[in-house]
C-alpha cells in the first residue's frame, strides 16, 4: 500500500514538474541521472541519424553506380552485320559484339575489335606492360588465339597474317599455329591463293599456302589478286598488273591504277585524266575524265570538269547526264542514290530515271532491298525502291539492312535489332 501511494505521488508531482521522470525503482530521478538519461537518448538519437545517413548515401551511391553502368552500357557501333555479329563499344571506349537478337553476347573487353572473317574475329588488348597486342575470338567470345603478336590481319582464305615481336611477318592457321615462318618484312592477306610479301631488301613477292615464293620478290610494291591479276609498282612508282605466273601482262607505266571490276581497271593518263583499260592493257575508255569509280552492275561513275557526276557503260558511253553534287553514284539492286546542289538526296534507276524524289537530308545506299532515310524531324526509318517509308522514321540512328536485319538506336541511345517488318528482335 504505501508503494501505491509512493507512485501515486510521483505521478502527482511529474504533472506538476515538466520534464521529471520517475525511475524504475517508482522514486523521482535526480538532475544527475536526468543528465545522463539524456546524454544516452541524445547519443541513441545521433546513432540513428547517422545509420539514416549512412543508408541514404548507401542508396544514393548505389543508384549513382546502377545509373552510371546502365550509361558505360550504352553501346554504340557504325557497321552493319556481319556472319551474325555486330562490333560494338560502350562508353569506355571497350568492343564487343552483339548478335542478331540484339543481345550483347560478347562482353565489351577489347580496345578494338573486328567482324568475324572465317569464324573468328580479330580483336586488339592495350595495356601498359605490354602495349598492344592483337589475337582472334571465336564466335562463343573465347580466346583460340592468344593476344601474342604485335599486329594482325583477319582471317582470309583460312590464313591470318601476324607479326612478331621482332617485326617479323608470317601466317597462322585458325588454332593459332604458325604455319608460314614469321621472316618477311611486310605481308599481306591471302587472295586468290597467294600472298604479297616483302624481304629484306624491300621488294616484293608472292607464296602461296605452303609459304613457297612463287613471285620473286622484285616488285617496289605488290597489292591483292583480283581476278587472276594483282597490280604492282617498279622502281620508278609506276603501277601495271601480273598474272599469277608472276608474268608483267599489263607494262608498269600508270601513275594511278584501280583494280580490275566487270572486266576493267580505272587509270590516270599523263594528262591527268582517268579512263579505263581491259586486262590486256588495252585502254578501252579514253582518259577524259577528272575522277572516276569502278563499275558495278555494268555502270561507273564519272566526274567531269565541273565536279558533276554521271555514269558511263562499259563502252564509255555516257548514260546518266552529269548533273547530280555529293560523292560518286554507286548502283546497288538497279538503284542508286543522288544527291543536287541543294543536299537533297532521292534514287534513279539505271536509266538516270528518278524513281524516288529528292526529299531526303540523309539517306544510304539500297541494302536488301531497303534503304535508311532521315526525315524533318530529325528520325531515321527506311523506303522501299517504290520510295513508300516502310519502317517510320523515330529512330535516333539506323545502318543498313544485313543478313535481313538492321541495327538502331532509339530516343535513349539503347540499339535495338529489327527486321524488315520493323519488328524487335527479342
Amino acid at each position: 500500500m504505501k508503494n501505491i501511494v509512493k507512485i501515486l505521488l510521483a505521478v502527482f508531482v511529474l504533472s506538476l514538474t515538466p520534464n521529471t521522470y520517475v525511475c524504475a525503482q517508482g522514486r523521482i530521478e535526480t538532475p544527475a541521472e536526468r543528465k545522463a538519461r539524456e546524454a544516452r537518448e541524445a547519443g541513441a538519437k545521433k546513432r540513428r541519424q547517422q545509420q539514416d545517413a549512412a543508408a541514404k548515401r548507401q542508396r544514393e551511391e548505389a543508384e549513382r553506380k546502377r545509373r552510371e553502368a546502365e550509361e558505360l552500357n550504352k553501346l554504340d557501333c557504325i557497321k552493319p552485320f556481319s556472319n551474325g555479329f555486330i562490333v560494338v563499344w560502350n562508353k569506355l571506349g571497350k568492343h564487343g559484339f552483339m548478335d542478331k537478337t540484339g543481345k550483347l553476347v560478347i562482353p565489351c573487353q577489347w580496345s578494338r575489335a573486328w567482324d568475324f572473317k572465317d569464324g573468328l574475329a580479330l580483336v586488339e588488348t592495350k595495356n601498359e606492360s605490354e602495349g598492344i597486342r592483337y589475337g582472334f575470338v571465336n564466335t562463343a567470345g573465347e580466346v583460340v588465339v592468344p593476344c601474342v603478336w604485335n599486329s594482325a590481319l583477319s582471317f582470309s582464305e583460312g590464313m591470318a597474317y601476324v607479326k612478331n615481336n621482332d617485326h617479323k611477318c608470317g601466317f597462322i592457321d585458325k588454332t593459332g599455329k604458325v604455319v608460314i615462318p614469321c621472316k618477311w618484312i611486310n605481308a599481306y592477306s591471302f587472295s586468290e591463293g597467294l600472298a604479297a610479301v616483302q624481304d629484306a631488301s624491300g621488294k616484293y613477292g608472292f607464296i602461296d599456302k605452303t609459304g613457297t615464293l612463287v613471285i620473286p620478290c622484285k616488285w617496289k610494291w605488290a597489292g591483292w589478286f583480283k581476278e587472276g591479276l594483282a597490280r604492282v609498282k617498279d622502281d620508278n612508282e609506276n603501277s601495271g598488273y601480273i598474272d599469277k605466273t608472276g608474268k608483267e601482262v599489263i607494262p608498269c607505266q600508270w601513275d594511278i591504277l584501280g583494280s580490275f571490276s566487270d572486266g576493267l581497271a580505272s587509270v590516270k593518263g599523263s594528262g591527268g585524266k582517268y579512263g579505263f583499260i581491259d586486262k590486256t592493257g588495252k585502254v578501252v575508255i579514253p582518259c577524259q575524265w577528272e575522277n572516276v569509280g569502278d563499275f558495278s552492275e555494268g555502270l561507273a561513275w564519272v566526274r567531269d570538269e565541273n565536279w558533276k557526276y554521271g555514269c558511263i557503260d562499259k563502252t564509255g558511253k555516257l548514260i546518266i547526264p552529269c548533273q547530280w553534287s555529293g560523292w560518286g553514284i554507286n548502283f546497288h539492286g538497279g538503284v542508286a542514290r543522288v544527291e543536287d546542289k541543294d543536299r537533297n538526296i532521292g534514287y534513279i534507276d539505271k536509266t538516270g530515271k528518278m524513281i524516288i524524289p529528292r526529299q531526303w537530308r540523309i539517306a544510304g545506299n539500297f541494302r536488301e532491298g531497303l534503304a535508311y532515310v532521315w526525315d524533318n524531324n530529325h528520325k531515321y526509318g527506311y523506303v522501299d525502291k517504290t520510295g513508300c517509308v516502310v519502317i517510320p522514321c523515330h529512330w535516333e540512328k539506323a545502318l543498313d539492312f544485313s543478313e535481313g536485319v538492321a541495327p538502331v538506336m532509339d530516343d535513349n541511345g539503347v540499339w535495338h535489332v529489327i527486321d524488315k517488318t520493323g519488328k524487335i528482335i527479342e
